[in-house]
């Protein structure tokens, strides 16, 4: 426990010391958000410095690899996963500073690259973990075979893309993304007491990429509580969502995924339901997609949603991790 709290801290000051670097390069590369015109609630953010990723993304996995214990080959996939969507991501941000436009790279680069990274990390899990997965709230498991490859690409696309959707308030994303590490991270620990040799080592060093990541985006909440004074961009969203992923699928508790990600799999489905029915009638179920964006509509202020959204995503991981315990 001791050694966890070592890397919060690490983590979260390191981050903290690597900030005014950050803040230089972005200030230096003229990396400024362009806002939507027709998001009048936004207008005031125009031009707030973006690809703040870059500053939680280095901590992280500094500070995880200078705590691996031995046998860390999954927690190395979680890693090197993050640093690739954090680079997918950096390209979009660069393209949409270099043109002064909220459009990046276009939909097929973008599922390109996704469904890339997507599919070798499947092909490794599937090489060393197989096809076994845990059952939640249960001690069993299931053998998919071959078909845990299909599950895990689109497992990390549609994550991946949800925890993007979900960055469109400041300090939503990564407040939500702390309650999730928190509930991956105590699941973890539930899961390696029984293990032994490789195996706990391995789950080991996965749970300090929880601790790591949690320590790096509470100091990132510092800058990015409203009013932010500097967005995560795509560099940082995609970065998380392949960490979110990362860690559920190598843990072997990917369909614990959609309940400790329960804030991103409402975000995502709130999109698709207004896409789908507006094309089909030109009506809008919500005042605006995805649906924080229709409460911010609705009245309720940026800090309001953001910490009903925490509240929510805390309570119902409790709930999910209790869940656990007793089964």
């Amino acid at each position: 426990m001791g050694e966890l709290i070592l890397v919060f801290l690490f983590s979260f000051f390191l981050t903290i010391i690597f900030s005014p670097l950050v803040f230089k390069l972005i200030k230096k590369i003229k990396a400024r958000q362009t806002i939507l015109h027709h998001v009048k609630e936004h207008e005031s953010k125009q031009g707030t410095p973006t690809m703040g990723g870059i500053m939680f993304i280095f901590p992280i996995i500094f500070t995880s690899m200078l705590f691996f214990k031995q046998d860390y080959m999954y927690a190395i996939m979680a890693v090197v996963v993050l640093l690739a969507y954090g680079i997918l991501g950096f390209l979009d941000d660069f393209i949409k500073i270099h043109y002064k436009q909220n459009l990046g790279l276009r939909a097929y680069q973008k599922i390109i690259g996704q469904l890339g990274i997507s599919l070798i990390i499947a092909i490794f899990v599937y090489n060393n973990l197989g096809g076994a997965i845990n059952i939640p709230f249960s001690s069993y498991q299931i053998n998919i075979g071959l078909w845990i490859i299909p599950l895990i690409v689109l497992t990390y696309v549609a994550t991946v893309n949800s925890v993007n959707l979900i960055d469109g308030m400041d300090g939503l994303c990564a407040s939500t993304s702390i309650s999730y590490f928190i509930a991956f991270g105590a699941l973890i620990v539930l899961g390696i007491n029984g293990l032994s040799g490789a195996g706990y080592f391995e789950q080991y060093n996965l749970l300090i990429v929880c601790v790591s990541t949690i320590g790096a985006l509470f100091a990132f909440l510092f800058f990015n509580v409203f009013p932010a004074k500097i967005f995560m961009g795509d560099t940082g969203s995609l970065a998380i969502g392949g960490a979110v992923a990362s860690v559920a699928i190598l843990s072997n508790n990917i369909l614990y995924l959609p309940l400790f990600g329960f804030v991103y799999v409402v975000t995502a489905v709130s999109d698709i339901i207004q896409v789908a029915y507006y094309k089909k009638t030109k009506k809008r179920v919500f005042k605006m997609a995805p649906l924080h964006h229709h409460f911010q509509m609705s009245g309720f202020h940026e800090n309001k949603i953001v910490f009903a959204y925490f509240v929510i995503s805390f309570i119902l991981n409790s709930i999910f991790f209790a869940l656990s315990i007793l089964s």
